[in-house]
Order: structure tokens, then sequence, then C-alpha cells
């Protein structure tokens, strides 16, 4: 069967109008995107969250862009269908318009990538202007934005108040002028998050943020239990993976310590004759003749 064809920007906001939930998942290597192209996602997210997932930083703040231009490229060689967005790390977008243009330009033009996402509202709305001027398709990032950790103090949900309910409203509209084709909602209370998606014309994809959202993302790691000591309220577990991983690899330990691995099945030969007068070792039988010979 031929692939299908890609997903693209104008897709997901197609699906909006037509009532269509989106779905995303992160993705950080060939392996693992394959797998989940092939079972129909719609958009795969190289996202900074591989600095903890993938490279075990406590934030994704260390995370730079070679990295994610890294785990970019094998992303997308695993993928024929899914949209591939990457995620601009910190301060690669923040310090000036040409900056943010250059770096969002290397993950299309280096990584293969086919959109990009940023964190923030209205303060980072020119480069997303800058950005989508120049051919790039933006996605926006608002609520809990993970680079903006040291300032929030903490995983919290956002806009839980009148006024903060108020300023992701007015980001999300910002955004949406400034001209992203879709916007992840983060750790935001259901309600607001319907509000948002309501309110603005592009897509919403939700992560933490209810139901009401035109599709969902989550981070694979999570919802597969790949790590058995985190677990966040927002992820459904589908299967506790790391636990079976640890189970099967200490089984594999067990094995082959116990000479039960492998077995003849996994081995291949060869023919005897092919192994005749080769190496220092001798037969047995011609070892025992040798030693005896020097004795006397």
């Amino acid at each position: 069967m031929p692939p299908s064809k890609r997903v693209t920007a104008e897709s997901l906001r197609a699906k909006k109008r037509s009532g269509q939930k989106i779905t995303m998942l992160t993705a950080y290597d060939y392996t693992m995107a394959r797998l989940l192209d092939a079972a129909g996602v719609d958009a795969l997210l190289v996202g900074d969250s591989l600095g903890m997932t993938v490279l075990g930083y406590d934030t994704t703040i260390p995370v730079t862009l070679q990295d994610i231009l890294h785990h970019t490229r094998a992303v997308v060689r695993g993928t024929q269908r899914a949209l591939v967005v990457a995620d601009l790390p910190f301060l690669t977008y923040q310090v000036s318009l040409e900056e943010a243009l250059r770096n969002a330009g290397r993950l299309i033009q280096e990584g293969g990538a086919q959109a990009v996402k940023l964190e923030g509202g209205r303060t980072v709305a020119p480069a997303v202007q800058r950005i989508v001027e120049a051919g790039i398709p933006v996605m926006g990032h608002l609520g809990l934005t993970p680079q903006s950790i040291h300032r929030f103090g903490g995983y919290r949900v956002q806009g839980k108040t009148r006024r903060s309910a108020e300023a992701l409203l007015e980001d999300a509209r910002a955004l949406e002028r400034a001209g992203v084709f879709a916007i992840v909602l983060e750790l935001v209370p259901a309600e607001l998050a319907r509000l948002i998606t309501e309110e603005v014309g592009v897509p919403t994809i939700g992560i933490g943020a209810g139901p009401y959202c035109d599709g969902q993302v989550q981070v694979i790691n999570d919802i597969l239990g790949l790590d058995p000591e985190f677990q966040p309220r927002h992820a459904k577990q589908y299967a506790p993976l790391g636990e079976q991983i640890q189970q099967i690899a200490r089984r594999y330990v067990a094995e082959v310590q116990e000479g039960l691995f492998p077995e003849d099945a996994h081995s291949t030969h060869i023919d005897p004759q092919v192994l005749e007068g080769l190496g220092r070792v001798s037969a047995p039988h011609e070892a025992g003749q040798e030693e005896r010979a020097m004795v006397s």
C-alpha cells in the first residue's frame, strides 16, 4: 500500500472546521516515530521534553538547538504521514527576530521538520509573525510553558484566576493574529480551555487541559509508563511498559548467567572440515600425546 498523504498545518485547521479531533504525541527517535506514524497519529512533536525523557535533565532548560536537530532528523526518517513539529528550545527565539527566524529555518532546512513550536503569548507574537512570513508554519504553546518553569515556581495549573484567565485568552488571540496554525494549551482549567477553543479560529491541542480542545497531545513516555516512578495526573497510562521492560531485562540477565541463552536455535554452525587445522589449540587426544612426550 502506498503511504498516506502527509498531514499538514492546513490539514489540522481543516479538522477543527469539520469537528474532527486532532491526535499528537511526542517522538524522539526513528523507531518510535515509525511505530506512531503507522498507528495513524496526526502529528509528532519533537519536544524539548526530550531533555527529561531522553537526556536525563531535571528541566527542559538545558536542551539545545543541536539536540532538537539531532532528534528531529531521526523522527523525520521514521515518518511518511505524520506532521513533524520541532520545538524551538529556550533562548533560541527570544533574543531577536532575526535569530528566531534563523533557528526556526534550521529546524526546517536541516532537521526536516514541517513546522516549529514555541512557547509564549503576546511577548513572542512578533517572532511568530516573522517566522510565518518566511513560510514556516508555527504552533503556539500557552498555559504551563516549561521553559518558564523558574518563573512559575513549579509545574502548576495556569489561568485559575480572573486576571490570569484573561491574560491567556488575550495571548491566544495574539498568537492567532500573528499567524500560528495551532495552539497547545498545557495545564489549563478545562472550562478556560473550552472558552479559548471557541474564541480562536485555529485548533487548540490540550495536555492537561480537559476534553474540549480540538485535539490532545501527550508525552509518549507517560502513556507507555516507561518511568514507573513518574505518572502525571494529566496522562493516562495505557501500559506499564517500564515495569515490563525491567522484567524482560532481569529474565535475560538470569538466562545468560545460567547458560540458558543462547540456545541452538539462536546460533549458526559451520562445517567441521572448515575448522580443521585452524587455531593453536590441538584436538584433546593430540594434546595428551604431546604432554606425555614432553615428560619422557
